[in-house]
């Protein structure tokens, strides 16, 4: 049962990680693509903008289909947590922890998620375990 528990929670959390970085790349499911993200970051200070949301984007895609597959799990939760640091750090941070004021309650969670099934592996339902 926890191989089919963790394999639930990967595929959750890595596809929708997944999807906010098609919202930064290429403006689907309600983002704004890379001149949107970007043109938002600059006016964050996180410049250069466009350059960064690439990035970002990149990082919320690949971290999250290899969460999602259970390949190279410790290196999708590096780019997971980074990418929420970065988060934290830059917009929630000074908003306090609940999510219903813009704070960083929705990224302390994936944070700790990516942590935890790092750490415990990802399980017999990944292409890590298939590829041994």
């Amino acid at each position: 049962m926890m191989d089919l528990g963790l394999f639930i929670i990967r595929l959750v959390i890595g596809l929708t990680f997944a999807a906010h970085g098609t919202q930064k790349l290429f403006g689907w499911f309600g983002g704004y693509g890379i001149e949107g993200t970007g043109g938002w970051f600059e006016s964050i200070g996180m410049k250069p903008g466009k350059a960064l949301a690439l990035l970002a984007g990149i990082t919320e895609l690949v971290g999250g289909l290899l969460f999602a597959s259970g390949l190279f799990l410790w290196i999708a939760a590096i780019l997971i947590i980074g990418s929420m640091l970065i988060a934290i750090f830059k917009v929630h941070g000074t908003n306090g922890y609940w999510a219903t004021a813009n704070g960083y309650e929705y990224n302390m969670a994936l944070i700790v998620i990516a942590l935890g099934v790092a750490m415990i592996g990802a399980g017999d339902y990944s292409l890590a375990a298939l590829v041994g």
